[in-house]
């Protein structure tokens, strides 16, 4: 139980990180950073914003399910059945493969909009 527990706060902690994160790059794509004259700025803007709208739903629902998880775990405490603990188990297992799953793809879209905004932020032109 107890790794169980440390990986739940694992995630907790993973899951604010990328709350935190998530507010940087929203931001970055609400700027005026972009080059302009960019083909398609808006509509590409537009699409990772939206994407970006889809992962933070899906992360707040995972926030909700490891809240429950947690709670449930106390009562598992108090579960003296192998077969409470190995249902605990198995949903914990299920929970694990979601977050990591959303883990996965929420790395693939932050690198997609890191790997674009890099080709088309505005130049500044040297000082001399």
């Amino acid at each position: 139980m107890e790794e169980l527990h440390w990986e739940l706060q694992k995630w907790k902690s993973q899951i604010q990180f990328i709350q935190d994160e998530m507010l940087f790059i929203e931001g970055l794509l609400k700027s005026y950073v972009f080059e302009p004259r960019t083909p398609n700025l808006f509509e590409k803007l537009e699409i990772f914003k939206q994407k970006f709208l889809k992962s933070k739903k899906e992360k707040e629902s995972l926030e909700r399910m490891i809240s429950k998880h947690e709670n449930n775990m106390g009562g598992i405490l108090e579960c003296t059945t192998a077969i409470c603990d190995l249902a605990y188990y198995k949903k914990h297992v299920n929970l694990d493969l979601k977050v990591t799953q959303h883990f996965d793809d929420y790395l693939k879209l932050k690198a997609e909009v890191y790997n674009y905004a890099g080709a088309v932020l505005k130049r500044k032109k040297p000082l001399f």
